[in-house]
Formats: structure tokens, sequence, C-alpha cells
């Protein structure tokens, strides 16, 4: 007979950076019994503990997070292998009688997981190494003369990076979530998240953000995909003397602004999605958790 663990929900909660995800999902699985995967194509880097926002030392203390730390800045992380390492972790969690709670702002890592993303085999390694030593032009070349049509999202070289090793066939995916996924997004009025990213960058300098990116600058060097998050190139234009303090805050904070614009133009598209404020959500999944207990 089925486990009643295998029924419990998968609750996703999304949204544009700084709108609060952390804090919603770390309340209700403190309430529920739920344990956090970490959705961020930027926490899954060793070391990057202040750039990326990662959920503080004691959140993780308080519930238990997965996904973070999971390679280190240089090595090759695509989104089927978020994939992988994600069912693993929903499984192994509902198998304790637990709610996985997959939390986090890379769209593309949170529709692999509710449209059942089917990537195809696995690329070869060696022409894997050879693609990410291209800039993101020579890769958009490579797709012209092969014959392998570009993808929507032609800026994000990762996803340019698979869709090559794909050789330009469509994505399988579901047209609409999997039956045990209840999907939420957080909206928040335009000034009100412009000011919440312009605190939280603060918050980045009060914990020391700028020491943290200049001691991996020169551990992993400023080149590989890991560096290209937010944070990281207005740092080390700052450290190279190129701009000032004020203009590397103001930079950060307008990368920032325009990462969450990305990402609500993604998350909009997805019509499964339910929205609304952080409280309308608290209330929201409060009610359909508590039918489930």
């Amino acid at each position: 007979m089925e486990s009643e663990s295998i029924r419990l929900p998968l609750v996703v909660i999304t949204g544009p950076t700084a709108s609060g995800k952390t804090s919603l999902a770390i309340k209700l699985a403190k309430k529920f019994g739920g344990e956090i995967i970490c959705a961020d194509s930027r926490s899954v880097y060793k070391g990057m503990d202040i750039g990326t926002a990662k959920p503080t030392k004691a959140e993780q203390l308080e519930i238990p997070h997965w996904g973070l730390d999971m390679v280190k800045p240089g090595e090759y992380f695509s989104v089927a292998d978020f994939k992988e390492f994600a069912l693993m972790k929903i499984s192994e969690i509902r198998s304790r009688g637990c709610i996985p709670f997959l939390v986090g702002g890379t769209g593309l890592y949170i529709d692999s997981i509710i449209f059942d993303y089917n990537f195809g085999g696995k690329t070869d390694n060696d022409e894997r190494e050879k693609l990410d030593k291209m800039s993101i032009e020579q890769l958009w070349n490579y797709c012209n003369n092969n014959n392998i049509s570009i993808p929507e999202n032609k800026h994000n070289k990762r996803y340019v990076i698979r869709n090559i090793e794909r050789r330009g066939q469509a994505l399988l995916r579901r047209d609409s979530p999997i039956d045990d996924a209840i999907v939420v997004a957080i909206s928040t009025d335009r000034d009100v998240l412009r000011t919440r990213i312009a605190l939280r960058i603060e918050q980045l300098f009060n914990d020391g953000v700028v020491n943290e990116a200049k001691m991996l600058g020169e551990m992993y060097g400023w080149e590989g995909e890991a560096f290209k998050g937010n944070a990281y190139p207005p740092i080390k234009a700052y450290l190279s003397g190129l701009i000032t303090f004020e203009e590397m805050r103001v930079k950060m904070i307008t990368l920032d602004w325009r990462l969450a614009k990305r990402q609500l133009t993604w998350l909009r598209r997805n019509k499964f999605i339910h929205w609304g404020s952080v409280d309308d959500l608290d209330l929201y999944l409060n009610d359909l958790l508590a039918k489930q207990s």
C-alpha cells in the first residue's frame, strides 16, 4: 500500500528577488513540518554566501535547506543537474513525512520540476568544456553555423549551451503542472520592491560582500559563470579602481532591479501560478496545508 507521505504536496514559492520568499517558506515549513529546496542558480556555488544572498546560517539552522553549496565556482551545474538533485530531495523529504518546499527565483529551475522537463541524454564532457569557454556571441554564431535555432532566452549562457547540446530540439515538458504541486508567487508593489532591493544591497555591504568577492575572485578568477551574478561585476570594477563605491552600490541596485523584472516576465507566462502578497499567500497556504494535516 502506498505510503501516506507520498501524497504530501510539493509547495512551490517563487517570485522576484528580495520579495520575501525565504521568510515565508521558513515560517510555513516550521509550522507544517517542511524542508526547503533552494531553486536559485547562484546559491549552488560554494563560498558565495553573501553575494548570492543565501539563507543565513541562523535560517538554515531553523529549517533544513537543500540545494546550497553544490559545486565550486567555475564548475558546471545545469538545470538538468538541478532537476535530478531536486527530485531526489523531494522524495527523501516525503519519505521522512515532511513537506518539501521548493523556494527560489530561478524560473527555469522551478519549471523543470513542476512541468517535468525532459532534457534528453547527457552531453559529451569535452564538448561541454569547449562550449563553456565561448562567449555568448560565439555561441550564437555556433548555432547559426550549425543550423541550430537560438532559444528565446538567448542571453542566458547556460540555457544556450543546453540548447546546443540538444541540437536545438524542442524541450519536452508537460502542458500543466504535476498533480501534487501548489505553486504560488509573491507579487509586490514596484516601489516597495525597489526599496527592498536597496535595503538588501546595504545589508550585503554590512555583511562584508566586498571582502568575500575579493577573496573568491583571487581564489577562482573572475571569468567563470558563477561571477556573472549581479553583485560580482560591479564589485570587480570597484576593486579595479574603475568606479567609486557609490557607483558600485547604485549599479548593484540597478542590476537587481533588472533581474527582478526578468523574473517577473518569466513567471507571468505561467498561467498556473497563484499570485498574492506575502500576507495573502501566508493565509492561502496555511488554509491549504491545514487541510493536508
